[in-house]
């Protein structure tokens, strides 16, 4: 049995300042919540008149009663680095989304328990069975929300957080699953992703944190009982049941389920989007572009819809129209998860357990910055969240196929560029130089004709203009970076709706009778480009530009048998930069780099991510599993998903035993193995395919 992760210690600056901090940012919280807090006044074994308060964050303890929250605080009267205070009282809140409290439990040592909850207004109330329900689901899906993925991001965003697994048993599945049962039809209260406008059904932190569970575990069974279940009581939770069979590779049943579902539900959206994902990943995009449509057009609101269909256009490679339907897409602020608002704290104490000491794995949780050179400390494209961060994948998925070059022509094709457009202002009759019609001649066209090259028809003439914009918008700006290779052309702008939406309206509109309408011609089969997708054309130029001039240095480098130099900081970046740009030998080659200076997680997990994605050797990735696991242990956590997730498709690929020897096999000291083992027993736990074996 592995020991349960060291005690960070957050020192309060004033007396229980961290719960009244808690308390009023109640009202502000909008989904799950922050991490449960846990709150302990010490005071010295000498002197009963002096108190000190340390606090520390935690996600996966049950929290099905008062008495399961009493017993961790039970589990913190000892403490091995402080032998001169006790504590003497604790308070563990836990906030409960579904009814927006905040429940606690008090308990004072020794001596009494006390539960109570607190509501926005900081008032009082009676904790009953039903709020500790939904306050245990709570907790569970936060344990999921809030677990890192193994690169370390999540754990550097709040100091001091101890994760643990909360389902490890069978027992605790069937608890869990029952709780999501009694509660479905309640989970759209408690929000969704950034990607989901409005949360429904079928689309909520519940949904996603079920869906999430399965996919670590591999309990398809488990899952397929419970919307089978819950399926006789709405059709349309039918979407998560075909989703649930198509992982568990029972495709038949879901296509049989989902061709059942439309047929009573034809304009249900995540029913089509599932169909039309799964369509379009057996390589039939051809069926998944009407399904793709037919999705859109039942929620034309949604991120999701569009951004499968531009999905789907490029699968068949019809550029023009991916970037027409990325342009349609709904964009939304990224909504970051609810984080504990803290006071400054007096100190913070983080100590390291004896079993996560591994010489190999000595690190900040804190990069240094400085070591960076600007320019890679100004990408903005590894800032990226939610529906931005998706449409941007997209982007370079395009690139990656069609080159830039490619791209910034089938733009200029599609979209009416500010140069093209001033140009024609110009050119414009008096009278007409502040006219719409532009605009609303190029959003009421017709769509372009759908051609695999990306072609559209339209003048030649427009084209030529464009061309000759370009160069001259390149001149202006001095073209790309001297460093860069002079093939990559820095893009020019195009025209934002509310650019032209500037203009006065037109006192005489032109009409198709009016000669005078031949001047926009060329805007007929052309869009207004939104100002989000043109800042992000700039952003994939400078990835792009930065990319190119890193390979052409490192090649200019190597012709010359030199050693080409940059710091573990600017490897690493340089690593997420290739892989942003589906570039993945070159990312693993600078992660390693980044890994043979320092230890980096987010290095580490993309060597993992990248060599298990592309069938690594199986040692490789259970060394950088090893190293992972240890360092995740070493900042509190003792429960990744993802982390679980690796483990047990190997497992299912290789058989337990090999990955058990080949972990044994590894000379790190027996308790860093054990920590690799314990994620393995899981597996075994739950009869997970090959843990026989």
């Amino acid at each position: 049995m592995v020991t349960a992760p060291a005690v960070p210690e957050i020192f309060e600056e004033e007396l229980h300042s961290a719960i009244e901090a808690r308390s009023e940012t109640l009202q502000t919280l909008r989904e799950l919540g922050p991490p449960d807090l846990v709150h302990l006044i010490k005071q010295p074994v000498r002197d009963v008149k002096k108190q000190v308060g340390v606090y520390h964050h935690v996600t996966g303890i049950d929290a099905s009663s008062s008495a399961s929250l009493a017993a961790y605080i039970n589990t913190l009267t000892f403490s091995p680095h402080d032998k001169q205070h006790k504590v003497v009282s604790g308070l563990y809140c836990c906030y409960n989304a579904f009814s927006r409290l905040d429940m606690r439990v008090q308990v004072y040592i020794p001596g009494t328990v006390e539960s109570y909850c607190i509501d926005e207004r900081g008032d009082k109330r009676v904790a009953t069975d039903e709020l500790w329900l939904e306050t245990y689901l709570c907790s569970v899906l936060r344990a999921y929300s809030y677990a890192d993925d193994g690169s370390g991001d999540t754990i550097k965003k709040i100091v001091g957080v101890r994760r643990f697994n909360p389902i490890t048993s069978t027992e605790s599945e069937h608890k869990f699953l029952d709780a999501a049962e009694r509660l479905f039809f309640n989970g759209w209260q408690l929000g969704s992703d950034p990607e989901i406008q409005v949360p429904n059904l079928v689309s909520n932190h519940l949904t996603t944190g079920l869906l999430n569970y399965i996919h670590t575990t591999g309990r398809y069974a488990s899952g397929i009982n419970l919307f089978e279940k819950l399926r006789t009581k709405d059709p349309e939770i039918s979407s998560l049941l075909a989703r649930v069979y198509i992982e568990a590779d029972e495709e038949v049943k879901a296509v049989q389920l989902l061709h059942e579902a439309i047929q009573d539900l034809p304009m249900d959206y995540s029913l089509l989007d599932c169909q039309a994902e799964f369509c379009n990943k057996k390589g039939r995009g051809d069926l998944a572009l009407e399904i793709a449509k037919r999705s859109v057009v039942s929620a034309p609101s949604e991120f999701g819809t569009w951004a499968r269909l531009a999905e789907i256009y490029v699968s068949l490679e019809q550029w023009d129209l991916a970037l027409l339907t990325l342009n349609s897409c709904p964009m939304f602020t990224y909504q970051d998860k609810d984080a504990p608002r803290m006071p400054e704290p007096q100190r913070v104490f983080l100590p390291i357990m004896p079993e996560a000491i591994c010489d190999e794995i000595i690190d900040s949780p804190v990069d240094d910055v400085e070591l960076v050179h600007p320019t890679l400390r100004k990408l903005h494209a590894a800032g990226f969240k939610g529906t931005f961060l998706k449409a941007y994948m997209l982007l370079t998925e395009i690139t990656k196929k069609i080159g830039w070059d490619q791209l910034l022509k089938i733009r200029s094709q599609v979209f009416v560029m500010e140069e093209e457009y001033r140009n024609e202002k110009q050119t414009a009759p008096h009278g007409q130089t502040t006219s719409r019609n532009a605009s609303v001649t190029a959003l009421r066209s017709p769509s372009p004709t759908p051609k695999t090259n990306g072609e559209v028809h339209g003048e030649v003439h427009g084209e030529v203009e464009e061309t000759s914009s370009d160069a001259e918008e390149d001149a202006t700006n001095g073209g790309p970076s001297s460093s860069a290779p002079p093939a990559l052309e820095k893009p020019s702008h195009t025209v934002a709706s509310e650019v032209v939406k500037a203009g006065s309206e037109d006192p005489h509109p032109v009409t198709p009778s009016n000669p005078n309408q031949q001047n926009y011609t060329h805007f007929h089969n052309k869009r207004l480009c939104e100002r989000w997708l043109d800042n992000l054309f700039m952003v994939l130029y400078e990835d792009l530009r930065v990319y190119t001039i890193w390979r052409t240095e490192m090649a200019q480098y190597r012709s010359q048998q030199l050693l080409y130099k940059k710091s573990a900081e600017e490897w690493e970046i340089l690593g997420e930069l290739a892989e942003r740009l589906h570039h993945e030998e070159e990312a693993i080659d600078a992660y390693e780099n980044c890994l043979q200076m320092k230890f980096s997680p987010k290095a580490m997990r993309g060597v993992l991510k990248l060599e298990d994605g592309s069938g690594g050797n199986v040692r490789d990735v259970c060394g950088a599993l090893i190293r992972l696991v240890t360092w995740q242990y070493r900042w509190y956590s003792e429960f990744s998903p993802n982390l679980l997730y690796t483990i047990r498709k190997l497992i299912e690929e290789e058989g337990a035993v090999k990955i058990r020897s080949i972990i044994q096999g590894t000379s790190l000291p027996q308790h860093v193995l054990d920590l690799t083992h314990q994620y393995a027993a899981l597996c075994a736990a739950f009869r997970s395919s090959g843990s026989d074996g």
